[in-house]
């Protein structure tokens, strides 16, 4: 198979800081004006921020084999990786040279110009208006989906199922007898739920959690009493609380629309089993990644802490929901550091043991970010990660490779993990209307 030459957007780094090591044996250009892009974003405080100063480490490590501009060799086997201008006699004149995207484009049409006539020039872009400029000029150009690990949204690991059972079988899971799961006829994941349906009678029912195929189903019984004064609306929130107070599964994961209950749930959780009768941790960490307003927030007043309080402050509004009108206490809570609401840049780099974690909108948390975070977690510590694959403010990620969308995908197998995806809104009839129909 013949090279290719690879031109890599600005969008493609600032994704994934170590993606020159997936285009194998093929060379890869770097456009000097997406260096020059990549600076700009190296002093931001969220994962943008972070992956451009990862890709600028990972260059000046390159430049130690020898001369980015004459070109590096990455690795034995792969191919070479240099730095690159263009020929602005390339690029119609309709066309703005001032636009960074537009001076990348005219790289790429430079390199096709001197490149073999049997060696194809691929543009790599994120930005689907850059991959359409480029066809328009007639450049060949991919996404960089690299880390994609579903197709598309709705084929996300949802965490249920539904089995039809004979009617018979029903009455004997509520008498509690042993109903096993077949792996011949169902596959199943660890700490899946399922809502077993009368093969006679589609309204009879029963909800059970699966652990695995050596141990019956278990029963989901709705507890008599509230947590923390919360209580479940709907089965799937009965399925959350299941793992969210179950000491062990360490690591749950939540998505749903905006109202569906994700926060709420885990922070009560949180709360009954730090500072309930039978108090299983020591403290809870809440926090956020700074998604959208990394960019930005350096020209806000104040310190860090007091940039990043009306970014936290959802969060705090739940708490104190949770608290009811006991605001005192909250506050107590907090500066005895029993409760910890902080951006996610206070987080990184600590080993936090005993504590039950709730990491709000994952789902703007890239790979290498939430996997970061997971390794921080230390011994007798429980970590809720919730959020909504359909509401991503990083521009450099979607449905398909968020943070969140890798965790439930990567870890469904694994007895220590649990997931729910929560389907009904029951903030308000509003919040539900304009999460469903707008």
């Amino acid at each position: 198979m013949a090279k290719k030459t690879y031109v890599l957007d600005t969008s493609v780094y600032l994704t994934d800081s170590n993606c020159i090591n997936s285009f194998g044996n093929n060379d890869i250009v770097i456009p000097l004006k997406v260096l020059e892009e990549i600076d700009k974003h190296k002093k931001r405080q969220d994962s943008v921020g972070s992956q451009a100063r990862s890709t600028i480490r990972s260059l000046d490590a390159l430049r130690d084999k020898g001369s980015l501009s004459k070109g590096v060799r990455i690795e034995k086997g792969m191919g070479l990786i240099r730095v690159s201008s263009y020929n602005p006699l390339c690029l119609p004149d309709d066309l703005d040279l001032e636009d960074p995207d537009n001076q990348i484009i005219a790289t790429a049409l430079s390199e096709l110009e001197i490149a073999p006539k049997s060696r194809k020039v691929v543009v790599v872009s994120r930005d689907i208006n850059m991959r359409v400029k480029c066809d328009a000029l007639g450049l060949e150009t991919e996404d960089y989906n690299a880390e994609q690990v579903v197709d598309h949204a709705e084929g996300l690991y949802t965490g249920r199922a539904e089995i039809s059972i004979a009617d018979k079988d029903i009455d004997r899971f509520y008498a509690d007898d042993e109903i096993w799961i077949d792996p011949k006829k169902h596959v199943l994941y660890p700490n899946q739920f399922i809502m077993l349906v009368s093969n006679t009678n589609d309204k009879k029912t029963a909800l059970a959690r699966f652990e695995n195929y050596a141990t019956p189903l278990q029963k989901i019984v709705k507890s008599n009493s509230k947590i923390w004064g919360t209580e479940p609306r709907n089965k799937e929130q009965q399925f959350a609380f299941d793992l969210l107070l179950d000491p062990n599964i360490p690591v749950v994961s939540l998505v749903g629309k905006a109202g569906s209950g994700k926060t709420l749930l885990a922070l009560a959780s949180g709360l009954e089993q730090t500072f309930g009768k039978d108090a299983l941790y020591k403290k809870i960490v809440v926090t956020k990644p700074v998604e959208p307003v990394g960019k930005d927030i350096g020209f806000l007043p104040g310190t860090m802490q007091d940039k990043m309080l009306p970014w936290l402050a959802p969060i705090q509004d739940n708490l104190q929901f949770l608290m009811g009108d006991d605001k005192a206490t909250l506050e107590l809570y907090i500066e005895k550091g029993q409760i910890e609401v902080e951006a996610m840049t206070f987080i990184r780099g600590r080993s936090i043991s005993n504590a039950f974690i709730v990491i709000d909108e994952v789902q703007n948390m890239t790979q290498h970010e939430i996997k970061t975070v997971l390794t921080r977690v230390g011994e007798g510590t429980k970590i809720v990660l919730t959020g909504d694959i359909e509401q991503i403010d990083n521009v450099y990620i979607d449905a398909t490779n968020n943070g969140l969308s890798y965790v439930v995908e990567r870890l469904k197998d694994e007895q220590i993990t649990g997931h729910v995806t929560l389907l009904k809104g029951e903030r308000s009839k509003v919040a539900t209307m304009a999460a469903t129909k707008l």
